[in-house]
């Protein structure tokens, strides 16, 4: 039986980054929520609640939740929209922080 594999990424935007630049990274990380194989796809930015717990510091969050680790792995390796996106897209930001997960 497959497992649900869940793939949490956050963005650390440049601080001097120009509206262009902010729409053609909002464009790019937009165009994996049709990841083939992906079972939800979610792009946000920081909310509103206020906690010590929480980490707000990001500009951007996208989860991407798969229906196998399989899945997951031929999004990292093959994917064309994947790379495209990394390679267009990578100038706009000072981090990335993934957390993945399986399902127990």
């Amino acid at each position: 039986m497959s497992k649900i594999f869940v793939h949490a990424v956050y963005f650390w935007l440049k601080k001097d980054i120009t509206a262009d630049g902010r729409e053609k990274f909002k464009l790019g990380v937009n165009s994996l929520l049709g990841t083939p194989g992906l079972s939800f796809g979610h792009v946000g930015t920081p909310a509103s609640t206020n906690r010590p717990v929480i980490d707000r510091s990001y500009s951007y969050a996208l989860l991407l939740v798969f229906n196998s680790q399989q899945e997951h792995d031929a999004y990292q390796e093959t994917d064309p929209n994947h790379q495209l996106f990394i390679s267009s897209c990578k100038e706009f930001w000072t981090k990335v922080q993934i957390f993945d997960s399986i399902q127990e």
